[in-house]
């Protein structure tokens, strides 16, 4: 029994084996490196975190009850001592991408909030008509421009943590802006989404940042901005498998939906 032969052991669901187990870690290395590599969130993949956690729960179960056993308190066993050892580096490596993984996105969505909760809201209504009806509040707060998205069912591209969690942290920075400052402005500066003069507030993530990415597909198309940018010229460029290029993020966002280039 080699090492992929020990990890693949862990799992007992249909259609488990060594290599499902590789490629989910495959997927969510690459699924790590593309959203440190981007600065907006890229959209949650729930069924592979789903079976990545559904993993790493079965380990901890098997590395307790390698622990536990009366083999290794009561006598030298060096291939179950080895097993155990493996299992725990496969551990440790897969608790650390998903940290890191969840800082990255969490850095983002507190960096972004207004931008994502607005996003999510303007799903089911428009956002202008809600600011209108809400300037008219004479007592109005920076708490009441916070959408609520407690009934939304689609919350792409958050997990639905997330955008627990994004709700709760929004509402209780505008909590904390009303009672430090913004509380003594006039009742139409209030909101944390106001647009007056043309200018938003809200901060939204760049997509025109450059990227690193390689194709894998056969030929991919690729957008980037012509000469003149401002009157909304582009060029389409094909990129073919095995390519390396820095390009703009909104240039192969589509592409990397479809899994045709993966970001460096």
């Amino acid at each position: 029994m080699d090492i992929d032969d020990i990890l693949a052991s862990v799992d007992h669901g249909p259609g488990a084996s060594r290599e499902s187990a590789a490629l989910d870690h495959q997927l969510l290395t690459r699924f790590w490196v593309s959203e440190r590599a981007v600065t907006e969130v890229l959209p949650w993949p729930a069924p592979l975190m789903e079976r990545i956690m559904d993993r790493v729960r079965k380990q901890i179960e098997t590395i307790e009850d390698l622990a536990a056993s009366s083999d290794i308190l009561t006598t030298d066993n060096p291939n179950l001592n080895l097993r155990l050892s493996i299992l725990q580096t496969d551990l440790a490596r897969t608790q650390y991408i998903v940290r890191s993984l969840l800082r990255a996105r969490l850095a983002k969505i507190t960096k972004y909030s207004m931008h994502y909760l607005v996003h999510l809201a303007s799903r089911n209504k428009n956002p202008s008509e809600t600011q209108s009806t809400a300037s008219q509040n004479p007592n109005q707060q920076p708490a009441d421009s916070v959408p609520d998205i407690s009934s939304l069912t689609d919350l792409s591209p958050l997990s639905e943590s997330e955008a627990s969690f994004l709700h709760a942290h929004q509402t209780l920075l505008a909590g904390h802006y009303a009672s430090s400052f913004m509380g003594a402005f006039p009742r139409q500066l209030r909101r944390l989404d106001d647009n007056a003069g043309g200018t938003s507030m809200i901060q939204g993530p760049d997509l025109k940042e450059v990227v690193f990415v390689r194709c894998l597909g056969a030929e991919v198309p690729v957008v980037v901005g012509g000469e003149d940018e401002e009157d909304g010229d582009e060029t389409g460029v094909m990129m073919r498998m095995g390519d390396v290029w820095v390009v703009r993020w909104e240039g192969v966002k589509a592409a990397w939906g479809k899994g045709e280039v993966e970001l460096l």
